[in-house]
């Protein structure tokens, strides 16, 4: 396995309904590499965001689904989603805010 830092591990944050709803209960949602670990996921959320403290983390693979342009049929990419629930005396996450 490759030597991942902790900056290429988180992707890009998911937002839609569901994931915002989800923030009530200090839950947020990331699309993350899909060779990290929950470990890995951990550490990176807790170096990037300061003042950030991890309880626990769920994680989910999101196989690539079929698509077809006639004759040729694909899949697209591959996805790993982690969903990461902060302690009580935990900061929020600021990307977050504005939404």
């Amino acid at each position: 396995m490759a030597d991942i830092k902790y900056y290429d591990v988180i992707l890009r944050p998911v937002v839609t309904e569901k994931s915002m709803n989800a923030q009530a209960e200090r839950k947020y949602t990331f699309y993350v590499a899909p060779e990290a670990n929950k470990t890995m996921i951990k550490e990176a959320v807790e170096k990037m965001f300061d003042g950030v403290k991890v309880e626990k983390v769920y994680t989910m693979n999101l196989p690539g689904k079929k698509r077809r342009r006639g004759y040729v049929e694909g899949r697209t990419a591959a996805r790993k989603k982690a969903i990461v629930k902060l302690t009580e005396d935990s900061k929020e996450i600021e990307i977050f805010a504005g939404l």
